[in-house]
């Protein structure tokens, strides 16, 4: 495998965002150097990282895969190990799974504007000495959470607790649920993964909540997808599929800003078709927040509310007052048992890997810095990023993203420069936190993240088609972006 130690650009992260980024560097910048670095000791991110049972996407893979490899599997809505063998495979088709440096985590990057160069130290995952690289441009794919651990808040009388206390981040291989009473706290994406999953084997599975989630059935399989694979040449078939399932996302979302107490009738118009007639929806499905202003739970082909139906798992909303040696004891009294406890609590969020980020020996601090189409950060040369939008699939943002970095590049090598920069254009415009979302994990850690503004093209504005149309406009239209050449600052240098 080629480990060089200076590429054009350098891609921090192997998921599904980073092995994106190099596959469309490859197709339309292939005279360009580039490299993965990936702190773990395989690719994939997220669906390498997440082993419990259950583990799945909740965004179909027709608009979560890549638009240059469209996905044409039988399922929509695909189980994390089959994601997995899509990514890699798709690297493997691309080449860019020998472009991977494995286990060195990127520590510190430095930018020298004198030579338009970044110097990366990474250190050994498992120890050892730092290696130093040289790029061009550094785009970060790292995702936005700690690796090493999730978030696990301290319980009372959690000591005192003689079972497993298991967070689902680090699920253990040779977990033995069968036949045994859980409790799973917490009622996100991944708590209703978990639930019906460890329903097939457990004795019986709680999933305890503090408050409700709005939660709903999607299809796992796409009817029209599949009759259009059989109907039509598959590269038009999943341009029609893909053009589909965004129109679906974005207008769930838009009609749930518009018109919020018309989407809660319709969720709980479809939990009453899929539960039993005595069920208290309203005391465990109603939160107190519209719909999407927290991200909406979705269960393959309702298979949560089907566990729940037969009686193989139950749903508690209380507060926890303490463990106890057996189980869980609930402010309103009531004590749950359990042999084994999960806590599905969230992530620790993490800003760009962590990374330390140093401008012409300036330290940058995230939080004075603001976004530029979601892309770039102020005052940070050559730097790109990938965030998806939280209302669609993440990966919709994340391409549009990579295709306007591989334009800029281009319009660089075009024009001769090796810099670029994006320059707040109103210091005095207002900013608000990157991501304005309501999900506790998020709030937890948004003041560690960069702000968004107020006008045009600084805003995260989480509307899919404005994002597509900020970034396919013209690059220097709006003047935020500056260029430059090593050369010119090196005369004016000796001048």
């Amino acid at each position: 495998m080629d480990q060089p130690s200076h590429v054009d650009v350098l891609i921090i992260g192997a998921g599904i965002s980073g092995i994106g980024a190099a596959c469309r560097l490859t197709e339309d910048l292939p005279q360009k150097s580039y490299a993965v670095i990936e702190a773990r000791d395989a690719s994939g991110g997220t669906w390498d990282l997440f082993r419990y049972p259950g583990i799945r996407s909740d965004s179909d893979l027709h608009t979560l895969g890549y638009q240059f490899r469209p996905w044409t599997g039988e399922n929509a809505i695909v189980d994390g190990p089959e994601v997995l063998e899509y990514i890699r495979d798709t690297a493997a088709e691309y080449g860019v799974d020998r472009k991977i440096r494995y286990g060195y985590c990127v520590t510190r990057a430095t930018w020298n504007s004198e030579d338009a160069l970044w110097t990366v130290e990474a250190t050994p995952s498992g120890g050892g000495d730092a290696i130093t690289m040289t790029c061009g441009w550094l785009f970060c794919a790292s995702g936005y959470f700690r690796y090493d651990r999730g978030y696990q808040p301290h319980f009372e009388g959690q000591e005192r607790f003689k079972g497993p206390i298991i967070h689902p981040q680090a699920w253990p291989e040779d977990l033995d649920y069968a036949g045994k009473k859980v409790v799973v706290i917490g009622s996100g994406a991944t708590a209703v993964t978990l639930v019906p999953a460890l329903a097939e084997q457990a004795a019986h599975v709680t999933m305890l909540q503090r408050s409700p989630t709005y939660i709903i059935s999607v299809p796992r399989k796409d009817a029209v997808a599949n009759l259009l694979n059989r109907l039509l040449p598959e590269g038009l078939a999943s341009s029609i599929t893909r053009r589909k399932n965004i129109w679906r996302q974005r207008f769930v979302f838009k009609l749930a800003k518009s018109r919020p107490e018309l989407v809660k009738r319709f969720l709980r118009w479809s939990l009453k078709q899929q539960l039993p007639d005595d069920y208290e929806i309203d005391r465990h499905f109603a939160p107190d927040y519209d719909p999407w202003d927290q991200r909406l739970c979705a269960v393959p082909s309702g298979d949560l509310f089907k566990s729940l139906s037969r009686g193989d798992c139950s749903v508690v909303t209380d507060k926890i007052a303490s463990f106890s040696e057996d189980g869980v004891e609930l402010v309103g009294g009531e004590t749950l048992e359990a042999d084994i406890i999960v806590t599905a609590t969230g992530l620790e969020l993490l800003a760009f890997g962590g990374i330390e980020i140093t401008v012409d020996g300036e330290q940058v601090e995230l939080p004075e810095r603001l976004t530029y189409k979601g892309a770039m950060l102020s005052g940070v040369p050559n730097f790109a990023f990938a965030m998806g939008n939280y209302n669609v699939s993440l990966t919709l943002k994340v391409g549009i993203v990579i295709d306007y970095i591989c334009r800029v590049l281009g319009y660089m090598d075009r024009c001769g420069f090796e810099a670029c920069v994006a320059v707040n254009p109103d210091p005095s415009q207002q900013t608000s936190p990157m991501l304005d979302f309501g999900a506790g994990y998020v709030n937890r850690s948004l003041h560690l993240f960069p702000r968004q503004g107020s006008i045009e093209h600084w805003e995260m504005s989480q509307d899919l088609a404005r994002d597509q149309r900020e970034l396919a406009s013209e690059i220097t239209a709006d003047g935020a972006l500056r260029f430059g050449r090593v050369a010119e600052r090196s005369a004016a240098t000796a001048a």
